[in-house]
């Protein structure tokens, strides 16, 4: 059977995007996948020799990374001949009623904003980290949470990503794009 070839590209801030996609990646070569892993905007594998494209993306201010954007808009008659997948990584997404594809406010305001549709779509929650921040994001972060009823006050960083849902995703990949002969 042939090894297929996957790419996971994503857009990260803080790095918890990054650390999202590592352990994807992680998980789907466990299960026999090829996967090249890459920052969106260092990506260069060429997308005509991959099974699949994994696109992951975080917010701030409500917004997903502009890059990500443009790569979709740019590359996004490759992407519609091809199998991927979209997950967002926000802070939203730590309230149960806002971490769906479906009920994920971030999520949905994308899709309409790229009209394309990916395979599979997740939400995953992030990490707060104040002391990571600098001044102007800490500030408005710390707002936001105030009015989002989150917390305000912590000195250690709190990880909300749900690593069994990251797993969960990556094994639902892993079975939904089926290795496609070249």
């Amino acid at each position: 059977m042939k090894q297929q070839r996957m790419a996971i590209v994503y857009a990260t801030i803080d790095g918890q995007t990054q650390e999202i996609s590592e352990r994807m990646a992680m998980r789907l070569r466990e299960r026999g996948k090829e996967v090249l892993l890459s920052p969106l905007d260092g990506f260069k594998g060429d997308m005509a020799h991959l099974d699949a494209l994994i696109i992951g993306a975080s917010i701030r201010y409500g917004i997903h990374c502009r890059k990500t954007t443009e790569f979709i808009r740019k590359n996004k008659t490759v992407l519609e001949g091809m199998d991927t997948a979209f997950f967002s990584v926000n802070l939203v997404a730590r309230k149960e009623n806002k971490n769906t594809p479906e009920t994920n406010p971030y999520m949905l305001k994308f899709l309409k904003k790229t009209n394309w549709r990916p395979k599979l779509m997740e939400v995953f929650a992030g990490k707060l980290d104040y002391a990571a921040y600098p001044w102007f994001d800490r500030f408005m972060i710390k707002l936001i949470m105030k009015l989002t009823g989150g917390p305000t006050k912590t000195k250690a960083p709190i990880i909300y990503t749900d690593w069994k849902k990251v797993d969960a995703f990556a094994d639902r990949m892993a079975g939904q794009f089926p290795t496609v002969g070249r």
